[in-house]
């Protein structure tokens, strides 16, 4: 359990707050590129880190992220004209460039030079694997660019979504490297059903309670949920927590393709996150199954495309089926990463950490506060954080049924990259 002092302290992500200022030490995913589809188009509305901001792309197809409020008179640059190079705020006409540079003025004298004296709170972006990322941390101090594997993959292999949890960030990471609730959430009970989920016979889900295994890295950390299958053989499933709200896990394609897939819990304000959803297949190009995201319950079917809200959410209880729930499902709600959420957004906006009861199955939460506790106090001294230098960019996770006495670090995750395991807990 954590105190609730240290709990304020991991959950709070505003501007001047130590969450807030570490994740700014990182590139942190803003939107989706095709919210930003080409020159010119209008520009978006984005919250990150409790700042109320607005992306565009000009006319040269330069990514720009500013503060949403005219310098002026505080007008929403949401309704602002995306022109000649600029955002034109609609209200008295002053343009700002992508660095935030007032450019004209229509509505004062051109002789008064007063547009050289105003600016507004502009944050660098940058494209990868089809996510706009934005660095809003020292620009001295601005980290290598986020190449991940998946973002390096051809769009034909890859697949990026999004959608809005209605919680603190950090639920979603501790749901997200909890291997243990797995088997047991996202269980199918009958053996007809074709919901999605876990089947009773697979390993996964037969194997014992899981051993934890966690090697520190410099990049976070990478780890095993080892179950016991019998004297000869465990299922071992094997992730990555990348600082500060990275998951990687293995995964398959709706055609059974080997495939490494992942989530990015990006918090909006102390009480919403974002969450970005990605996959990328080793094989065989994505299908139109695999982007429909029905097994996860994340795809255009299950997730408005305007808002990125849930169509299963807390207003309707998740359309829970207590016959299916009886019948077919552990929870009874359809979608794994559906499932997730009404957990995670069910324990309330910020959960009391305080008031836990952690066992040996937790070992790789408690290891990521651990690590966030730690990123907050080098941030403070003045230091690197953990995660910045890009040493992950390779990993990849793995998953498989093995003997007992097998090296699953070499079978199953046989290239961490440049990344170097310096202790195992």
């Amino acid at each position: 359990m954590l105190s609730r002092e240290e709990n304020a302290l991991l959950t709070q992500v505003g501007p001047g707050t130590p969450m807030g200022n570490t994740i700014r030490r990182y590139w942190i995913p803003a939107l989706l590129a095709s919210e930003l589809p080409e020159p010119d188009c209008p520009p978006v509305r984005v919250k990150l880190l409790g700042e109320e901001l607005v992306a565009f792309r000009d006319t040269m197809g330069r990514l720009a992220l500013l503060d949403e409020y005219c310098p002026h008179r505080r007008a929403s640059l949401f309704f602002a004209r995306n022109e000649e190079c600029g955002l034109r705020c609609v209200y008295h006409g002053w343009k700002f460039d992508v660095e935030g540079r007032c450019v004209d003025m229509m509505n004062e004298p051109t002789e008064l030079s007063f547009k050289q004296k105003v600016s507004i709170t502009s944050y660098p972006m940058v494209e990868a694997g089809g996510i706009l990322w934005a660095y809003m941390g020292p620009p001295a101090l601005r980290p290598p660019l986020p190449h991940f594997a998946w973002t390096k993959t051809p769009a034909t292999h890859r697949e990026v979504s999004k959608v809005i949890q209605e919680s603190n960030w950090l639920q979603g990471v501790e749901g997200g490297v909890d291997t243990s609730h797995a088997p047991i959430l996202h269980r199918v009970i009958s053996p007809s059903s074709n919901r999605p989920g876990l089947a009773a016979q697979s390993p996964f889900v037969r194997g014992a309670a899981p051993h934890i295994v966690v090697d520190l890295t410099d990049y976070g950390y990478h780890y095993a949920g080892i179950r016991r299958l019998d004297d000869a053989e465990a299922h071992i499933r094997t992730y990555h927590f990348v600082m500060p709200f990275h998951q990687i896990r293995p995964s398959q394609t709706d055609a059974g393709s080997a495939a490494v897939a992942g989530h990015i819990w990006v918090p909006q304000d102390d009480e919403t996150t974002m969450v970005f959803n990605w996959e990328y297949s080793l094989g065989e190009p994505l299908t139109e199954a695999d982007r429909l995201g029905r097994f996860l319950g994340n795809g255009p079917l299950d997730v408005d495309q305007t808002t990125f809200r849930s169509i299963r959410n807390k207003r309707n209880n998740y359309r829970l089926d207590r016959q299916v729930q009886k019948t077919e499902t552990f929870t009874g709600i359809d979608g794994i990463n559906t499932q997730d959420r009404a957990i995670q957004e069910g324990m309330g906006p910020i959960v009391d950490r305080s008031k836990e009861h952690l066992g040996p199955a937790d070992k790789a939460i408690i290891q990521a506060r651990r690590l966030l506790l730690q990123a907050i106090k080098t941030v403070e001294e003045g230091g690197t954080p953990r995660g910045v230098n890009p040493s992950y960019y390779a990993i990849q996770a793995g998953e498989g049924v093995l003997p007992r006495d097998a090296d699953w670090r070499t079978i199953l995750t046989p290239d961490l990259g440049a990344a170097e395991i310096l202790h195992t807990v």
